[in-house]
């Protein structure tokens, strides 16, 4: 092992001789169970906070190749003028306002829930963080509580991260698993959710564009499209997050809960809040044991990306699938 250190250090000091490999371009860190930092090409990407302490499992902040950061920093962090509102909005987030009456959306200690408990999360695995050259991934299974502990659903949940010297993309997948009967309300309030920055919201001058080519909240709003885009401004730099629905996801095409104060989120179990005259049912319900998955994609950018380049992310991303 010593004779092998030293070969390594002696081909980086010598240009003659071949370098040692390179090291893995996405990498994670296991900060004791707290969080887990992501890194892609020696660069931070985001951090996944996993410690009981948090109301959920989320990922924040999230940055582009160049660094800039695309979501809202509060409630991690106080930042002076930045929005104050929905503080159950951290970074990028997975949860539902109402199964089995029970809030896992906007279920933060500080927040008032109207009508119904106040749900938990609990992370009961942690799989092996695996760098790579090429990408990185790593599991972890997920308790959906009511608010005594005891698990309504169990999520089992892949996310992949990816090198790219333009874009960031990391993969969702997700399967949640009822263990008992477990009814997914009728309500806008899911499911897979990022809080975009203030600057770059519809507020102030940012642009929801979906798969049908519509613009702007009123268009994009609960309407369904395969997949949406969130462009706008951050620190004088034009930068967009693209969601991709995976086409085996319950109800695809999915409806769109995207805000011009900045929530960017799909939802495919509300119905009659995004369209009161919908002749399809809203929500879900689950027998115990039944299981459904879940997958998307998210890449954020930099620049004013085409429709044309989003619709082939889409298909590269469709393939196969």
């Amino acid at each position: 092992m010593k004779r092998s250190l030293l070969a390594c250090a002696a081909a980086v000091s010598f240009a003659a001789i071949s370098p040692c490999p390179a090291a893995a371009q996405v990498s994670f860190r296991n900060f004791h169970g707290d969080h887990i930092a992501i890194t892609v090409d020696g660069r931070p990407f985001s951090t996944f906070y996993i410690g009981s302490q948090y109301p959920k499992p989320f990922l924040a902040p999230l940055r582009t190749a160049g660094g800039t950061i695309v979501t809202r920093r509060y409630p991690m962090k106080m930042v002076p003028g930045e929005s104050r509102d929905h503080p159950h909005h951290r970074g990028l987030f997975f949860g539902y306002g109402d199964i089995n009456h029970v809030d896992l959306w906007a279920n933060e200690p500080s927040e008032k829930v109207a009508h119904l408990a106040r749900g938990k999360f609990a992370i009961e695995k942690l799989g092996k963080l695996k760098d790579g050259k090429k990408r990185g991934s790593f599991t972890t299974t997920i308790g959906w509580q009511d608010p005594v502990g005891h698990d309504i659903l169990r999520e089992s949940r892949i996310m992949t991260f990816y090198a790219d010297p333009h874009v960031r993309k990391l993969d969702w997948d997700s399967t949640l698993t009822a263990i008992r009967q477990a009814t997914f309300a009728d309500t806008k309030e899911g499911f897979f959710a990022i809080r975009v920055a203030d600057s770059m919201n519809g507020r102030h001058g940012g642009v929801l564009r979906n798969s049908k080519g519509a613009l702007g909240e009123k268009n994009v709003w609960g309407k369904r499209a395969d997949w949406a885009t969130y462009e706008g401004t951050v620190d004088g730099r034009q930068v967009g997050i693209a969601i991709l629905d995976n086409p085996h996801n319950y109800k695809h095409p999915p409806r769109w809960h995207a805000r011009a104060y900045g929530l960017f989120a799909v939802n495919p179990f509300g119905e009659k809040q995004f369209d009161r005259d919908s002749a399809t049912p809203g929500g879900y319900t689950m027998k115990p044991g039944q299981s459904l998955r879940f997958r998307y994609r998210v890449i954020i950018y930099t620049g004013k990306m085409p429709t044309s380049t989003v619709a082939r992310w889409y298909r590269e991303y469709t393939s196969g699938h």
